[in-house]
């Protein structure tokens, strides 16, 4: 049974949408990036371990989420669809793909219940996130609720990181490129940091 299962306190956020996403950093699954581009693949289910990715992450994520898992698809949704099975998550279909990092992030926060009081944003690209990396999260977010959490790794901070509802407008505000990493990187912020080496990892 999941650790967490309040869908109106916290809601997971998978961002799987760009064309090509950006990676946290360059890392060891590239044979997997290599294999899809060989095959035409997209890479959402590039084999990671014999498993493809999308549902891999997705199954880590409604782990410690439950039903509470929103997804967030752009480029080849409706292919990708099917490759979400039974999986208990929410789809949500980013038109505006192209535009780049910021557009599927405002989607899956436009998503969320109104209830909700904090957003947890994961890259479907970080492979090497786990279950119990995301639960270390929300355990350290349950004591500060009204900061952002978010992997320390490669000295700064990265996603997955969990963002408080007072953080919400300011996701919404992002534009083009500029992803959630920005508001990680802003001078202004205020958060805490969970050491999450495997944060650096991922098949882009």
């Amino acid at each position: 049974m999941p650790a967490y299962m309040n869908s109106a306190e916290l809601q997971f956020i998978v961002l799987a949408a760009e064309a090509r996403a950006a990676a946290a950093v360059p890392a060891v699954a590239a044979a997997a990036a290599a294999a899809a581009d060989a095959a035409s693949t997209p890479w959402q289910i590039a084999l990671v371990n014999g498993v493809p990715l999308l549902p891999l992450m997705l199954s880590r994520a409604t782990a410690v989420a439950g039903h509470a898992v929103t997804v967030v698809l752009g480029a080849n949704a409706r292919e990708l669809a099917p490759a979400l099975g039974r999986l208990p998550v929410t789809l949500v279909v980013d038109r505006n793909w192209q535009e780049g990092a910021a557009a599927p992030v405002r989607a899956g926060v436009l998503a969320l219940a109104g209830s909700c009081s904090g957003a947890l944003l994961l890259q479907a690209t970080q492979s090497g996130v786990t279950s119990a990396d995301l639960q270390r999260l929300v355990d350290l977010w349950r004591r500060n609720p009204r900061v952002i959490v978010a992997a320390q790794c490669g000295g700064g901070h990265e996603l997955p990181a969990i963002f408080p509802r007072s953080e919400f407008p300011a996701l919404l505000r992002l534009r083009g490129g500029q992803g959630a990493r920005t508001l990680l990187r802003s001078p202004n912020a205020t958060l805490v940091g969970v050491p999450m080496p495997s944060a650096l990892v991922s098949v882009l």
